[in-house]
Parts: C-alpha cells; sequence; structure tokens
C-alpha cells in the first residue's frame, strides 16, 4: 500500500468517527484487531477483535453530543502511521464530578495506525 492509501483510510476512519459512523468506522479495520487507549501514560482500555471494538465504539459514541477529530500531521512508518491529533467534544452525559453534560472538552494527541495487508490491525489512542 502507499501513503496515500493509509492516508486514505486514516481519513474515512476520522470523517467516519466525527459523524458517529460506527460501520463505516470499521470498514478497515481486520477482524483480529486491537484497540488501545492510553492516558498520561496509562492503558485505560484495551479491545481485543473487530466486535468488541464495534461494542466500544458504539458506548463511547453516547458520551458525546458532539465531537471532532482534526488530523494535524502525518507520520508513516513502513505499515504504521502516525498521525497528530486535535480532539474536542461536548459531553453528553455527567462524567465526572468535575464534568457534566453540556461541558466541552478539548485535547491533543495521537492515534497509531497498524496496519497488515490493506486493514488496520491495531489503533492506539494516546493522550
Amino acid at each position: 500500500m502507499t501513503q496515500d492509501d493509509y492516508r486514505k483510510i486514516i481519513e474515512n476512519y476520522v470523517d467516519a468517527y466525527n459523524h458517529f459512523d460506527v460501520d463505516r468506522m470499521l470498514a478497515d479495520i481486520d477482524e483480529e484487531a486491537r484497540f488501545e487507549n492510553i492516558s498520561e501514560g496509562e492503558v485505560t482500555l484495551t479491545t481485543e477483535g473487530k466486535a468488541a471494538l464495534r461494542e466500544q465504539a458504539r458506548e463511547a459514541a453516547e458520551v458525546f453530543s458532539e465531537r471532532e477529530q482534526v488530523i494535524s500531521n502525518f507520520q508513516f512508518h513502513k505499515q504504521e502511521v502516525e498521525v497528530d491529533v486535535d480532539f474536542s467534544a461536548t459531553l453528553a452525559i455527567d462524567f465526572s464530578e468535575e464534568l457534566k453534560a453540556g461541558d466541552r472538552i478539548a485535547m491533543t494527541g495521537k492515534s497509531v495506525f497498524t496496519f497488515r495487508d490493506d486493514k488496520i490491525i491495531e489503533l492506539k489512542d494516546i493522550s
């Protein structure tokens, strides 16, 4: 696959994420894909397999009334692509004592997409 192929798959994933379209998000995910969310150096969530990622993505969609990831940079490394991401969202539910429904959150981070053949085999979201 070329860098353009990787870029198109990742841009489709992010656009689908921004539009809460879980089926389109997972269109290029391998059946055996692994997902990790890493926050402040700690793994906070891991899923194994496309079905588990689908369930997690559906649950996560309910947390936000709107959300947006904007890619600010791509770094290509053989079958791995690291993207810098600016994230903003509005909470749909009370998340904690400090974060309530209607609150707006924003952060920067990165996502690392690892490919096998023409599918995403691993995705790490790091903030």
